[in-house]
């Protein structure tokens, strides 16, 4: 699980309501963080996988979004095997991690093990933050025709830069001066905890308003393609709306938890004594969202992939050859019914009309196949109700 308790457990003068968490049944918890983790990795992979029977498509082009779907699902699954890795040695290893306890004690790679593996999952479950908001910003873009593969450099360095910056920065602050004195007080620890959920709050804040305005967007573009809004265009546009819907879903699922879970200990790091009888209800309630942190933040990578791709199956091809993969574009599939029977004896400047038309309605459909990617019923409606694979 990703909380940055877990950084604050590396200081042997640990405030109280860090103690009340991470001592909370250690083994159980462990367990539970290893099994979550592993089926969510297993499952993460199985879904990214070719499957049988897809038939290959020939791809002129990746997009930027289905780039930034497949690092999210990266960073899911790094931060994934970082957790299982750190539960393991706790359970494995439970000497060696006692000796994180002992102040000024002359072994550091307990508490270099305690620091590494902390930052390796906020890490990249911070970059995975980063990498969703790029994708709400890229979509709203992508549908403003402002955003290509080259926009693609930019969120690299705006998510994993952003990450790195904040994660050493909340460290820093959180350790200065030494890692033995980096809990005498709020001054160091808060710092630490901005730094953390600020990408976290940030997805929860921005992301709907920019999917609310991409769908907006979307509805115009559908509209204007051929100047009537089709009921196909309708169902694709519900698609798109409920794509983003699910991805926030399955984020708030995932995260709120983590928030309710600090706003507890932060009160309880405010009372004189935390094992007072009045705050028996409050302690309860921050160990069970404890053991739902451990639960449900590293179930994020397969529920993220099921509302990215939908379910793609259990039958996995393991040759390879050159074809579709899950995350790219399903937007060039080749001529559908010609419903539309191809104009005949159009004047020169009428003809450029149509090219024109036939150019702007092109980049629309591969704006919003960008958007439904992965969604096969989308893409096929797609190429049968578009004017350029009718014969135009």
């Amino acid at each position: 699980m990703a909380s940055p308790r877990l950084e604050t457990y590396c200081c042997p003068n640990r405030d109280a309501a860090t103690q009340l968490v991470m001592s909370f049944q250690p083994e159980v918890f462990c367990g539970v963080c290893i099994g979550s983790a592993s089926i969510s990795l297993l499952l993460t992979i199985l879904q990214l996988l070719p499957k049988k029977g897809q038939s290959p498509r020939k791809m002129p082009k990746a997009s930027s979004s289905s780039t930034i779907l497949l690092l999210i699902s990266i960073c899911d699954i790094l931060g994934g095997l970082g957790m299982i890795f750190r539960s393991s040695v706790w359970l494995g290893f439970p000497g060696f991690i006692a000796n994180i306890s002992v102040v000024n004690g002359t072994d550091v790679w307990p508490s270099t093990f305690c620091v590494g593996s902390a930052m390796w999952i906020q890490l990249l479950y911070s970059a995975g933050f980063w990498w969703l908001f790029c994708y709400a910003v890229d979509s709203y873009l992508v549908v403003r025709r402002s955003a290509g593969l080259s926009t693609i450099v930019l969120y690299h360095m705006m998510a994993w830069g952003l990450a790195v910056m904040l994660c050493v920065e909340g460290i820093a602050l959180l350790y200065y001066p030494s890692l033995s004195s980096c809990e005498n007080g709020l001054e160091h620890a808060i710092p630490h905890y901005i730094t953390t959920y600020a990408p976290l709050l940030l997805v929860l804040v921005a992301n709907p308003i920019l999917f609310r305005r991409t769908v907006s967007a979307v509805a115009s573009l559908l509209k204007g393609r051929q100047g009537i809004y089709t009921e196909n265009e309708r169902r694709l546009g519900t698609e798109i709306q409920m794509r983003f819907f699910k991805i926030m879903l399955v984020f708030v699922i995932c995260w709120s938890s983590n928030i309710i879970n600090e706003t507890l200990l932060f009160y309880l790091e405010m009372q004189p004594d935390i094992n007072e009888m009045p705050l028996k209800n409050i302690r309860s309630a921050a160990l069970i969202t404890w053991i739902i942190m451990g639960v449900l933040n590293p179930m994020q990578g397969f529920l993220f992939t099921l509302a990215f791709y939908g379910w793609t199956g259990w039958r996995v091809d393991l040759k390879w050859r050159k074809r579709e993969i899950p995350w790219e574009s399903m937007s060039s599939s080749t001529a559908g019914e010609n419903a539309y029977p191809s104009p005949v004896n159009y004047q020169s400047n009428i003809h450029d009309s149509k090219k024109i038309s036939t150019t702007d309605s092109q980049q629309t459909d591969e704006a919003i196949s960008m958007l439904s990617e992965g969604n096969t019923s989308s893409d096929e409606r797609l190429t049968r109700s578009s004017p350029i694979y009718q014969g135009w």
